[in-house]
């Protein structure tokens, strides 16, 4: 089921994964409703609205004009003012933001641990598990460890998100080809991630779990077979998953995802 410390990092990389990416689409502009205009004056004042738009577009795309390998900073300054969560800025403290990123998400979006990118986010206790009638099962209270993730993710401002990304798009791109991808689109690949997560089940009831020589595995098959990205959202409990997944589905609908390509939420019970 789980490992011991080193687990409670890749609960974190969910953050990661949304926060500083939070903008797939990045020409996405929020469009401005339309000025109801008298029949007798739509052919004399259409050309000036269209010439008063094309500064708000060319603002909207303005990129940050930064090495790739010098953006921390920059990063860092701008992603603090995205959440009113004092742990946000210890988090981001890291180095090497936006590679680390990348890296966590191409290994979210093919169902792999995220641990090697993520280095500041720990916990000293290790995973709790309950005996009941000779069987083990994992300790609800244990899910509390994961609570600061939900709070400092649900805290995270979607549209500033989006604009983050809008501005960091070719610093991201440019990771994601040093990565080995120098054909492919990461904004595909922050998608799959996005849905990979969403896909993961809020678990009701307890999980039951079978012992092996150094961890733990779900005795129950639709559990234990998801991707290990989905297993580590699922280590988080319940309560956690339905509120990072609200976020995710939030962030989703912002950067133009079709809802009609968001997972939705699915119960499983053990019960």
């Amino acid at each position: 089921m789980a490992e011991k410390v080193k687990v409670a990092s890749i609960a974190i990389t969910i953050i990661v994964l949304i926060a500083i990416a939070a903008g797939v689409y990045y020409f996405f502009i929020y469009e401005k409703p339309e000025k109801i205009l008298p029949v007798e004056q739509v052919q004399q004042e259409q050309p000036a609205q269209a010439l008063a738009e094309e500064p708000l577009i060319e603002e909207a795309l303005e990129l940050i004009q930064v090495e790739l390998d010098e953006s921390d900073d920059t990063i860092r300054n701008m992603a603090e003012e995205l959440s009113s969560h004092p742990e946000t800025a210890s988090w981001l403290m890291s180095k090497n933001l936006i590679r680390k990123f990348v890296g966590a998400v191409d290994n979210i979006a093919n169902g792999l641990s995220p641990r090697s990118q993520i280095d500041f986010f720990t916990l000293e206790e290790n995973f709790k598990i309950i005996e009941k009638d000779g069987l083990y099962y994992a300790n609800p209270q244990g899910y509390m460890r994961y609570n600061l993730v939900g709070d400092v993710f649900s805290s995270l401002d979607s549209e500033g998100w989006v604009q983050l990304y809008e501005q960091s798009a070719l610093l991201i791109q440019e990771a994601y080809t040093d990565l080995g991808y120098p054909e492919k689109d990461f904004n595909k690949t922050l998608t799959a991630a996005i849905v990979e997560l969403l896909k993961v089940p809020v678990v009701e009831g307890d999980i039951l779990l079978e012992a092996k020589v150094v961890s733990y595995t779900m005795a129950d098959p639709e559990l234990e077979n998801l991707s290990e990205a989905q297993k580590h959202l699922i280590r988080m409990g319940p309560e956690n998953v339905q509120e990072i997944q609200a976020k995710l589905r939030e962030i989703g609908l912002a950067l133009g995802i079709p809802e009609n390509k968001l997972p939705r939420a699915r119960i499983h019970s053990t019960r």
